[in-house]
């Protein structure tokens, strides 16, 4: 039986990996515990279906999310018709297909555990 071995690891969002600019936002990357660990920063103005549809090149975001939401509101509307919004120390599991956008005029901070991979990368 093979185990994997945690190794201790310890990094910060003030020295991303890797960072994705958008319209109306970022997407800083930790690549840590063979994870990849994104704070997104959504900007008021931000939505999903214009500022990054035209990067992933699909009718809605098709990247799943396990994420801590820090500040803001967002609102969130699976291809389904559930909608909700989101806001400070909320968590949310989104399975691919929704639109999301800001609500109101504070900046959307967010940490996500499970999408955070392929989020915002030029198809």
């Amino acid at each position: 039986m093979h185990t994997h071995e945690q190794k201790t690891e310890h990094k910060s969002y003030s020295k991303p990996d890797e960072v994705r600019e958008f319209g109306h936002g970022k997407a800083e990357i930790l690549k840590i515990g063979d994870a990849e660990v994104g704070r997104y920063t959504f900007e008021p103005g931000w939505r999903w279906s214009n500022d990054i549809k035209p990067l992933a090149k699909t009718a809605s975001c098709q990247a799943p999310h396990f994420q801590y939401h820090v500040a803001g509101r967002i609102a969130i509307r699976m291809d389904d018709g559930t909608e909700f919004i989101a806001g400070p120390g909320d968590i949310t599991s989104l399975p691919q297909g929704h639109d999301a956008w800001v609500v109101g005029n504070e900046t959307v901070v967010l940490v996500d555990w499970f999408g955070a991979t392929n989020y915002a990368k030029k198809a």
